[in-house]
């Protein structure tokens, strides 16, 4: 297993997997998937160096994106000292290998080198497995709350309740 930004390269496997992601949304989560995304937006984050990847024998197992402030989500607690982690997608053919503790694993070390204190993630809606998922991956859960603006989120973020998870590293 390897952990490596992403490349220009990888943006049309990311796309199949951010597809593959919402087809898997719609069955499990139907009050809430992803947004097809504009391919300028991820171009950005690879070029930025803030969209990652997890390699098993070179093939990209799953993917995610950073950002270093996300205030129309995290709101008041947006600050400098958090990277917040967006948009975990697993291929298929490795779902169920918990990846999340490796991403969590990666980004204690991440942060640390950041000199940043907190890592921060969010999930739209209310799922029960997946609080306690996150839970057991070493994320506090931080509750409940609908956002105050939304107009420059992606639309899945739109009137829907967002649970918030942080690790605090100091």
């Amino acid at each position: 297993m390897k952990i490596t930004t992403s490349t220009l390269n990888d943006i049309p496997e990311i796309f199949r997997l951010y597809k593959l992601a919402t087809e898997f949304q719609k069955i499990k989560f139907p009050d809430n998937q992803w947004p097809e995304f504009k391919k300028d937006f991820i171009t950005t984050e690879v070029i930025e160096n803030r969209q990652f990847k997890l390699l098993i024998d070179d093939k990209i197992a799953c993917v995610w994106a950073i950002t270093y402030s996300d205030p129309q989500i995290w709101e008041e607690k947006d600050n400098d000292s958090s990277i917040y982690i967006h948009r975990i997608a697993t291929n298929p053919e490795f779902r169920g290998k918990n990846f999340v503790q490796a991403i969590v694993a990666w980004s204690k070390d991440f942060a640390a080198k950041e000199n940043k204190q907190y890592i921060r993630m969010d999930t739209c809606g209310k799922n029960d497995k997946l609080i306690n998922h996150y839970k057991s991956c070493g994320f506090d859960f931080l509750g409940m709350k609908k956002l105050k603006n939304t107009s420059d989120l992606p639309s899945h973020y739109h009137n829907a309740d967002v649970s918030f998870f942080e690790i605090n590293l100091k």
